[in-house]
C-alpha cells in the first residue's frame, strides 16, 4: 500500500515538475515567439494547479493560501490555451480585446476575488461555487479554442499530416487540455488525483510527439542531404516554380504549405525543401515571404489610401504584426517608412 502511494505520488508529482521545466524551456526557446510564451505560461499554470492537487491529495491540511493559488492558476489555463491557439493561427491582432488587456482584466478579477473572499475565511465558497465557476470558464475557453481551430480541424479530414507537421503539435496540446479538464470535471465520480495523473500522461504523450517529429525531420534531412540536385534540373524546376508563383499568386494564400506547392510541381516536399536550401540559399518561409513583400511594396506605392491591415491580408500575411516584422527584415525599413520614402520620390514637390 505504501509502495503504491509512493508510486502515485512520484508519477503525479513528476508530471507537474516536468511541466514547470517545459514552461521555462518554451519561454526561453528560440525563436522567442508570442505563441511559445503563451504555451509556457499555460504549462506553468497547469503545473501549479497539478501541484496543488497532489499536495492536497496526500496532505489535506495544507495551507489555504496554497489551495487559493492553485485554483487561481487554474482560472488562467483556458484563456492562455485560447490565446496560444489564436496566436498559432495568426489571428492574435484581430481580437476584439487586445491580449494584454485580456489577461490583465482576468488577473485583476481573480486577485480582487481572492482579496475580498480569501480561501482562509471562505473555504466552502472556494470549494463549491468558485471551483465550479473556474472549471466552467475553462470549458468556455476550450470551446472558443475549438472554434478558432475549426478550419484547421476540417482541413485535417482531407489531407494526411505527418508527425513533423506543426499542426499535430497544436492539436495534441488542445486535446490534452480537454483530457485534463474532463479528468477534473469528473473527479467527483473517480478520484481527485486523476487530474494530476492525466496531466502526467498527456505530458508524456506530448513529449513523444515532439521527439518523434524531430526524428522525422532529421531522417528527411539525412535522406536528402547527400543527394545533390543537378543544376540543369534545378534551374528547370525553379523556373517552373517562379512561373506558377507569378501566375497563380499562391503566396496570397496565408495557409499555403510546402507539400501543396510540391504537389503542383510533381515533386516531394523534402525535395522542394532541398532545392530551395541548396540552389536558392533560402528557406520555404523566406521564399514565400519575398513574393508577399514584393506584392506589398507595389500596393504601398500604388494604393496610398489602403490600410496596412488590408495590405497585409491581401498579400498573404495572417497578421499585421507578422507583416511588419517580415517587411522590416527583408526591406530593412518599416512599411510606413517605405511608403513615405516612395511618396517623396514620386511627388518631390510635396
Amino acid at each position: 500500500m505504501v509502495i503504491g502511494s509512493l508510486m502515485l505520488l512520484m508519477f503525479s508529482g513528476l508530471g507537474a515538475l516536468n511541466g514547470i521545466f517545459l514552461s521555462f524551456y518554451f519561454f526561453t526557446a528560440k525563436p522567442k515567439t508570442l505563441s511559445n510564451k503563451f504555451l509556457a505560461a499555460m504549462l506553468l499554470m497547469v503545473s501549479i494547479r497539478i501541484l496543488k492537487s497532489v499536495l492536497y491529495y496526500f496532505h489535506e491540511n495544507i495551507a489555504e493560501t496554497i489551495l487559493q493559488i492553485g485554483l487561481s492558476a487554474c482560472f488562467f489555463i483556458g484563456p492562455l490555451l485560447y490565446l496560444y491557439c489564436v496566436s498559432k493561427v495568426g489571428n492574435i491582432e484581430k481580437q476584439w480585446v487586445k491580449w494584454p488587456l485580456h489577461l490583465m482584466g482576468l488577473f485583476i478579477f481573480i486577485v480582487g476575488v481572492g482579496i475580498v473572499y480569501p480561501y482562509q475565511n471562505h473555504p466552502e465558497l472556494w470549494g463549491e461555487i468558485f471551483y465550479k465557476v473556474i472549471n466552467y470558464i475553462w470549458l468556455l475557453y476550450l470551446l472558443m479554442s475549438a472554434f478558432v481551430l475549426l478550419p484547421m480541424i476540417k482541413k485535417l479530414n482531407y489531407q494526411q499530416l505527418s508527425l513533423a507537421d506543426d499542426n499535430i503539435w497544436l492539436m495534441s496540446i488542445f486535446l490534452g487540455n480537454w483530457v485534463i479538464w474532463l479528468a477534473y470535471f469528473t473527479s467527483s465520480y473517480t478520484s481527485y488525483i486523476v487530474g494530476a495523473l492525466s496531466f502526467s500522461f498527456v505530458l508524456l504523450l506530448m513529449l513523444l510527439v515532439f521527439i518523434k517529429s524531430r526524428e522525422n525531420q532529421n531522417k528527411q534531412h539525412i535522406k536528402y542531404e547527400n543527394k545533390k540536385i543537378i543544376d540543369a534540373e534545378a534551374e528547370n524546376i525553379i523556373g517552373t516554380l517562379a512561373h506558377i508563383m507569378r501566375e497563380k499568386e499562391l503566396y496570397k494564400d496565408a495557409n499555403i504549405t510546402m507539400p501543396q506547392i510540391a504537389k503542383i510541381l510533381g515533386i516531394s516536399a523534402p525535395y522542394l525543401s532541398q532545392l530551395l536550401n541548396d540552389n536558392c540559399n533560402k528557406s520555404f518561409s523566406l521564399f514565400i515571404n519575398e513574393y508577399r513583400i514584393e506584392a506589398a511594396k507595389s500596393l504601398l506605392v500604388q494604393e496610398k489610401k489602403m490600410s496596412m491591415e488590408v495590405i497585409a491580408e491581401q498579400c498573404g500575411f495572417n497578421s499585421q504584426s507578422t507583416f511588419y516584422s517580415t517587411f522590416k527584415k527583408i526591406v530593412t525599413a518599416t512599411p510606413a517608412a517605405f511608403r513615405k520614402e516612395n511618396k517623396l520620390v514620386i511627388s518631390p514637390e510635396l
